[in-house]
């Protein structure tokens, strides 16, 4: 199981348990659906910042990792890689293929 993953299930489990933790406190009623989400939002950040920090580091990396393999493969290939000047160059040298017989509709 990839890093991003695992992270986003443990997040989302830490969510369900602050959930049931309030619903179980007493934020029962209908009127207090929005307070009862609203507070398990905010209790499972702040528990999330602490309990998961292993598991941020962990998807912190490998999406480090992935880019700068990426930035590793990119400049391997160099040459065939084209910069917005080479592109906008390219486009003024081109002869224009639409013809133009005054009209603008």
């Amino acid at each position: 199981m990839n890093a991003f993953l695992r992270y986003t299930v443990l997040r989302l489990l830490v969510f369900l348990g602050c959930l049931l933790l309030l619903w179980l406190v007493g934020l029962r009623g209908e009127e207090q659906r929005l307070l009862l989400v609203v507070l398990a939002a905010l209790l499972s950040m702040v528990v999330s910042y602490f309990a998961l920090r292993r598991f941020r580091e962990d998807y912190s990396a490998q999406l480090a990792s992935s880019i700068e393999k990426r930035t590793e493969d990119r400049r391997e290939r160099g040459g065939d890689v084209r910069t917005d000047e080479q592109a906008e160059d390219e486009e003024s040298v081109r002869p224009e293929t639409a013809r133009d017989d005054g009209d603008f509709r």
